[in-house]
């Protein structure tokens, strides 16, 4: 019987912790693909970007994660996104360029 919750509680801590990230792209320029890269992420709560809480919010633009880079001239721009279990997500811009 220790086996079996034991098993249960291991199986239970793997689906808790597992998690799935994609990066997909956005955007591209005819700029050449510079060597800076920019990134702005932000962190939502059971996936409730909208409802923006002061706390957890931040802004996830493409200028503002160039200007995070010191890019002028962007040549692609992706995007990331993170979830655990539809807990926790985050979101992350990445713009690359010089």
């Amino acid at each position: 019987m220790k086996k079996l919750a034991t098993l249960i509680a291991a199986a239970a801590l793997t689906l808790g912790l597992a998690a799935c990230t994609t990066i997909a792209p956005v955007n591209a320029t005819s700029n050449n693909v510079g060597s800076k890269v920019g990134e702005a992420e932000t962190m939502s709560l059971f996936r409730a970007l909208t409802l923006k809480p002061k706390f957890l919010y931040k802004d996830f633009s493409i200028q503002t994660a160039a200007k995070n880079g010191g890019i002028s001239k962007i040549s692609t721009v992706d995007v990331k996104n993170k979830d655990i279990l539809g807990i926790i997500s985050w979101t992350t811009t990445i713009v690359t360029g010089e």
